[in-house]
């Protein structure tokens, strides 16, 4: 049965296929069969696909460029869409009934930037594996595999998690680029949107730190299930230190250094670690190098602190408006930075009024 959108907001859903087209068919027959009423699909391809089934004319078929990875088809299809919210779903996902209401709901509120629906097991009826990911402050991105994980700074519980609302909190959470709703001016913005800077793997929490600092929050939304494609194979080597070693200077924007370079630190030694013994050299070459891009790490600090200042610049706003009016207890407005006749002091007698008298 199809659902139908809440009034005022309009759906964008992108289906990004860097190259399996079977997988593109399985999750193009989940969200057909079970699509609200009015929502745009479109497919970003990163292959060849010829479409056998026509459907043309129920799906849009953009074409990222050639050899283009899952970010390439991501930026590719955002740019396509033109729904007040854009909804990411990967080749190999699946749709379920109704996936879509509870998360078009959080963005009645206008703090939230992007909603991280839960990814079932598809054999396991109800077993929750994917909840979002996070970022750690020493570099490292974890995938979360229950509601609740790493999101220290919820506000209530159960479908209420809300992370990151006004200022930047560690670890910062936010959806897997597989799988993940997001305000559609918040990354198909021109000068912002998903960079391939960080690789697949680490881009969603390159654009995770992003809304942190934009000062918007990030709900987990318990209400909407997606059946969790398989894992993408790890990176390793020297594009695994590069794509870490931009992550973190990328992210520095609002942080102290000295406490989230050590925490780089212990994270570089646990890398080299689970690198060991082929990758390990690799791996510390591509440290190397992402370390020394000075020029591109800059640029990007600036862009984030931009977006601290802004946020900074509109909390001080709001609270210099809170604070120049004062509610009473019968809800009277009263403005303390006017004079008020209930403030001032006692009245003086008129000198020819004598004052009354007890009788006797």
């Amino acid at each position: 049965m199809p659902h139908v959108m809440l009034r005022g907001l309009t759906l964008s859903i992108v289906i990004p296929t860097p190259g399996d087209t079977v997988a593109l068919e399985e999750t193009l027959l989940s969200v057909l069969e079970n699509r609200p009423e009015g929502c745009e699909v479109v497919v970003a391809l990163g292959c060849e696909y010829d479409d056998p089934w026509n459907l043309a004319e129920e799906v849009r078929f953009v074409r990222a460029p050639a050899g283009t990875g899952l970010v390439g088809c991501v930026t590719a299809g955002v740019q396509a869409t033109t729904g007040d919210v854009i909804h990411l779903l990967a080749a190999g996902w699946k749709a379920t009934p109704g996936w879509t209401d509870a998360a078009l709901a959080r963005f009645e509120d206008a703090t939230t930037g992007a909603v991280i629906p839960l990814g079932v097991d598809g054999t396991t009826e109800n077993r929750v594996v994917s909840a979002g990911v996070k970022y750690k402050r020493g570099g490292r991105r974890v995938a979360l595999t229950r509601p609740g994980m790493g999101t220290t700074a919820a506000v209530g519980s159960g479908a209420d998690r809300r992370v990151g609302a006004r200022r930047p909190h560690w670890p910062v959470v936010g959806p897997r680029l597989e799988a993940g709703f997001w305000r559609a001016d918040l990354v198909r913005d021109a000068e912002a949107g998903f960079s391939a800077a960080c690789g697949d793997r680490l881009a969603d929490v390159d654009m995770a730190v992003e809304l942190a600092t934009r000062g918007v929050s990030t709900v987990v939304e318990e209400g909407s299930r997606v059946v969790a494609g398989e894992e993408p194979a790890w990176e390793r080597g020297f594009r695994s230190g590069l794509h870490g070693e931009r992550l973190f200077w990328r992210s520095l924007a609002g942080r102290s250094f000295l406490p989230s370079f050590l925490l780089h630190v212990i994270e570089v030694i646990r890398h080299t670690i689970v690198s060991a013994p082929l990758g390990t050299l690799p791996m510390l070459l591509g440290r190397f190098v992402g370390a020394c891009q000075l020029v591109s790490h800059a640029r990007r600090r600036r862009q984030l602190a931009g977006y601290l200042a802004t946020d900074t610049a509109t909390e001080a706003a709001t609270d210099t408006a809170a604070d120049a009016a004062t509610v009473d207890s019968d809800g009277t407005t009263i403005r303390i930075d006017e004079g008020q006749e209930v403030l001032s002091g006692p009245r003086r007698r008129p000198r020819d009024v004598e004052p009354l008298r007890k009788s006797a």
